[in-house]
């Protein structure tokens, strides 16, 4: 990680996930690409109900780039590769349907709540 930036408030750290189309996902059959994605779904209400995940979804827009993100998400368990392990045992992203990235995520203290994390923990 970068050095964490000088600031004169305390800062959340969080980890950012971002999806992107992965490599195979193009050439799967339709009902194969159905079926992975309602198992990243449960995959992601698994870690939402573990506490793992406090908020994700879906981004659209125009593209920037060959692939753009396709999926956002924030956790918050204080490692970057723990919740990199556990995005990359969602069936989607083993099938290639998906590739997935975790970064760290600063933001000041304080400034971003999850309700939704609170009342399926």
């Amino acid at each position: 990680m970068a050095a964490t930036p000088r600031v004169d408030f305390a800062l959340d750290t969080y980890e950012c996930i971002v999806l992107y189309p992965g490599p195979s996902g193009r050439a799967l059959p339709e009902e194969t690409v159905q079926r992975l994605q309602a198992e990243h779904l449960q995959h992601m209400q698994a870690l939402h109900r573990r506490g793992i995940i406090l908020i994700d979804g879906s981004v659209d827009g125009p593209a920037r780039e060959p692939d753009p993100p396709i999926g956002f998400g924030l956790a918050r368990t204080g490692s970057v590769d723990d919740v990199r392990s556990v995005m990359e045992a969602d069936p989607a992203v083993q099938a290639g349907l998906y590739r997935v990235d975790v970064l760290t995520f600063l933001c000041p203290a304080g400034s971003l709540e999850f309700p939704l994390a609170k009342t399926q923990s």
